[in-house]
This record gives C-alpha cells, structure tokens and sequence, in this order.
C-alpha cells in the first residue's frame, strides 16, 4: 500500500507547514517523462523512510508551485518541522535520496 500522500493547499499546510519531522514535497506533473521515473522510486523509499513523502500535481495546483519557485519538475522540497531545509532539482536514484532523507 502506497505511504505517499496526494496534497491539495489545505493537505499541503497540514501535512508540511505544521508537520513534525521530515517531510519531501514532490512537485510533478503527469506528462513528464523523468516524474515518471521518479514515482516509483518515491513509492519505495515511502517504505523504508521514516520522512513523510507527498506529492503535488503542478498542473492542478499551480499556486502552490510558484510559492515555492517552481522552474522545473520534477522538483522536490525537503521541509523539517516546516521549515524549507533543501530543493532537490530533477531525477535521484533511490540510495542517493535515501541518503540525503536519512541525513535531516
């Protein structure tokens, strides 16, 4: 079963503004092609991390992407305790992104 989390504006301030922990915002959208690479990589390390792994659809929720200075996807957003504390730009192998989740 799927631990990663479809976020809206309402679920994107509950879930990662007033979260506790780490929390990795994936900004995606489905007609790109390495999104979709990245996707089941997410799904795996939503298994093996204790991080909280979300993702938001720029296409549907463009405001929240231009918030968070979104140029390119797929983007992810490491947030701890809802603070922004990294951005990771493009396709990560799973041991690269594990590390890096491990590391907050």
């Amino acid at each position: 079963m799927s631990k990663v989390i479809q976020l809206d504006e309402a679920t994107f301030k509950t879930e990662v503004l007033e979260g506790k922990g780490v929390v990795l915002v994936d900004f995606w959208a489905s007609w790109c092609g390495p999104c979709k690479m990245l996707g089941p990589i997410l799904e795996e390390l939503s298994e093996e991390v204790t991080a909280n792994i979300c993702k938001v659809n720029v296409d549907e929720y463009s405001g929240l992407a231009a918030e968070y200075g979104i140029r390119s996807i797929p983007t992810m957003i490491v947030f701890k305790d809802g603070k922004k504390v990294d951005q990771l730009v493009g396709l990560m192998q799973k041991p690269a992104l594990k590390e890096k989740l491990e590391s907050y």
